[in-house]
């Protein structure tokens, strides 16, 4: 699950950020509306958790934009005022949900998940392919039965090959869905994770690296070579045969 968390009040962002990045929810913050608007035109969140008193640009003018760019986005609205009175006094789109403040950070982290949860409704709980599993409900994951003690990160990279179920997924990819605002792969974040989950998942290598393309989860021990037809194989890098004398590696 994404969250952008729109709090003009450091202190308070910092600590509602801390409590998601704790149950593994990936977390960007935002001060000001406009920090908020370019987060939200670049998409990809599954929640916006909004500071209703928010300085200009206010935060009916971030709810509308969820409205009128049909964003899947689901809205958390922080208010001081009881909801009732607020939507009495606010002409903008009803939010989501509301969490009047002061306010327990158990009782906001279960508003977020709730409303990021129909985001992800259609997408399988248990996914698996060549003998790797991953529990989403529950952050578990193994290989062949042997249970791995994996890190946020490492979790979500797993995932992420896992659903893509062979096909290639770029690097760039990989940090939208799992690192936070700006992470650079220049800065070889994805490479480092990639090799501390390589080492954690043993041998024989399942994680394959595509030449100017990207990483692949193998069809399992013995495959090499297989999945390597399908969508995207047309060109070089897109899952398909490398280039000549390129050379295709498993981290």
């Amino acid at each position: 699950m994404r969250v952008l968390v729109v709090e003009d009040e450091e202190c308070l962002a910092d600590m509602i950020a801390a409590e998601l990045r704790r149950a593994a929810i990936v977390v960007d913050i935002a001060h000001d509306g406009r920090a908020a608007l370019a987060g939200l035109r670049l998409g990809g969140y599954d929640v916006l958790v909004l500071d209703h008193e928010l300085p200009a640009p206010h935060g009916a003018t971030l709810r509308r934009y969820v409205v009128a760019e049909r964003l899947p986005t689901r809205v958390l609205l922080l208010t001081a005022a009881g909801p009732d009175d607020d939507r009495a006094a606010d002409p903008a789109p009803a939010a989501d949900d509301w969490l009047a403040k002061p306010f327990a950070p158990e009782d906001l982290l279960a508003r977020v998940v709730a409303l990021g949860r129909p985001a992800r409704r259609a997408e399988p709980q248990l996914i698996e392919r060549a003998g790797v599993t991953v529990d989403t409900a529950r952050g578990l994951a193994a290989r062949d039965g042997r249970p791995l003690a994996l890190s946020r990160t490492e979790f979500g990279v797993l995932e992420v090959l896992l659903r893509a179920q062979g096909a290639v997924v770029s690097g760039d990819e990989l940090i939208e869905e799992v690192w936070e605002e700006h992470t650079s792969y220049g800065g070889n974040a994805v490479r480092v994770t990639l090799g501390a989950l390589r080492a954690k998942l043993g041998e024989p290598p399942v994680i394959e690296a595509v030449p100017a393309g990207g990483f692949r989860m193998a069809d399992g021990p013995g495959a090499e070579g297989a999945g390597t037809e399908g969508p995207g194989a047309d060109g070089p890098g897109a899952g398909g045969e490398p280039e000549p004398g390129a050379r295709r590696e498993t981290v």
